[in-house]
């Protein structure tokens, strides 16, 4: 039997959100990537006169903001971990600073 191409692209335009939602990004960079992706498939879409496959890689893409979003750090957490990254690289400082007097202080 073989399928008519308006009942694979149809059944592919159904099939691309469930796709979409399912790849979950794993840092902002695949957050770009994938919302890049999206956009390149709904200028084609729209190229091609397919509005409801455009409209669906839309609220796709909409859903992938509200993900990416909802996993990005807060300015908190941000600051949070800069303050230890600080801490940590004083208690380095201070630790080479006393290596360096005790090899000062060594006799010749």
């Amino acid at each position: 039997m073989l399928l008519k191409p308006c009942f694979l692209a149809l059944a592919l335009t159904l099939a691309l959100p469930a796709f979409a939602q399912s790849a979950e990004p794993s840092d902002a960079g695949d957050c770009k990537a994938q919302e890049a992706a999206l956009e390149s498939d709904m200028d084609l879409a729209r190229s091609r006169g397919q509005m409801l496959r455009r409209r669906q890689l839309a609220e796709a893409l909409s859903a992938l903001q509200a993900r990416c979003n909802a996993t990005a750090p807060s300015k908190a957490a941000r600051i949070e971990k800069l303050e230890q990254e600080i801490k940590t690289l004083r208690s380095e400082l201070e630790r080479a600073e006393e290596q360096l007097r005790s090899l000062k202080n060594e006799s010749p």
